[in-house]
């Protein structure tokens, strides 16, 4: 049994591996958000996969492990086109809305993890959670604004895409007994393939720096991806993932330095009923000793 010091010291490093990881992952998607207004998606999606392929393929090798995908093919094949709509409608969205008001949506996914693991999970969700669920929703539809001036159907796509990384998550925990490698390479080898066959409706050849760059974004994430599976080897995910929601403060910081993007009013008030209904579904997750999900992955 390790002493109270040493278990300070884990969950402490766990906690330093995975703020590094979600602050990079918010650079990372910044750059993104400069990319694709000059390439299409699905080029993105099939360069960035040559990067995080590149990437993860030698390391696994180096580790011994297997790239043999175990359990259901259907839910391997569901989790790998979740992740690819999860990324395809992050990028699409961030084409036209600030990258915080894009995030805010995003925050919403440990709400619907919930709403899934009822559903499609048959999980016990007691009546605290349900209200979570329902207060989240009022967060989403503030942010929204449905009929407003400010509407932009973009804002649908990066609710649809939170929704892709929410049902990611959930077969996630499904196939669990994948090693991490395992899973993170097929889902990049899923969304280069998908990202190659949408590439020729939006193709324009990049020069060397920018093909550069668009390979950095599959290197760097899946650098990021590296750190939280460690940070999650360190501390358990319900200690971990409310520190997620400090994607929305860079989010917001990096969109005011580069595009002098202000959240709106709405977005402020959306973005705080969404994390204090998300953090209240991990304190009663952590309550019940049951994490949201054993994995928890990263906004794209």
């Amino acid at each position: 049994m390790s002493s109270p010091k040493t278990e300070f010291g884990r969950h402490s490093l766990g906690i330093g591996l995975y703020l590094t990881g979600v602050f990079w992952f918010a650079v990372n998607d910044a750059l993104g958000k400069w990319l694709v207004a000059h390439y299409g998606v699905g080029e993105m999606l099939f360069i960035r996969s040559i990067g995080g392929v590149a990437m993860l393929v030698p390391i696994a090798l180096y580790l011994g492990v297997t790239l043999r995908l175990r359990g259901d093919g259907r839910l391997q094949i569901l989790r790998i086109l979740a992740q690819a709509g999860d990324s395809f409608c992050f990028y699409y969205s961030t084409r036209y809305l600030p990258l915080a008001d894009v995030m805010t949506f995003y925050m919403a996914a440990p709400i619907i993890v919930t709403a899934i693991s009822a559903v499609a999970l048959h999980e016990r969700v007691g009546v605290y959670r349900w209200s979570a669920v329902i207060v989240g929703f009022v967060g989403v539809v503030i942010a929204l604004s449905p009929g407003g001036s400010a509407f932009h159907p973009a804002a649908l796509v990066a609710l649809v895409g939170s929704t892709a990384f929410a049902i990611a998550l959930t077969t996630t925990r499904k196939l669990r007994d994948n090693n991490p490698f395992t899973l993170v390479t097929w889902q990049y080898i899923g969304s280069g393939l998908i990202g190659a066959a949408l590439s020729p409706l939006e193709w324009a050849t990049p020069g060397p720096i920018d093909f550069g760059l668009l390979l950095l974004l599959g290197i760097v994430s899946a650098g990021c991806f590296l750190l939280i599976t460690k940070a999650l080897a360190l501390a358990q995910a319900s200690l971990l993932a409310p520190f997620q929601y400090s994607a929305i403060l860079w989010a917001a910081i990096f969109g005011w330095m580069f595009w002098h993007d202000i959240p709106t009013p709405r977005i402020i008030i959306g973005n705080a009923i969404l994390i204090a209904s998300g953090l209240f579904v991990f304190y009663r997750e952590r309550r019940l000793a049951i994490s949201v999900s054993d994995r928890v992955e990263p906004i794209p």
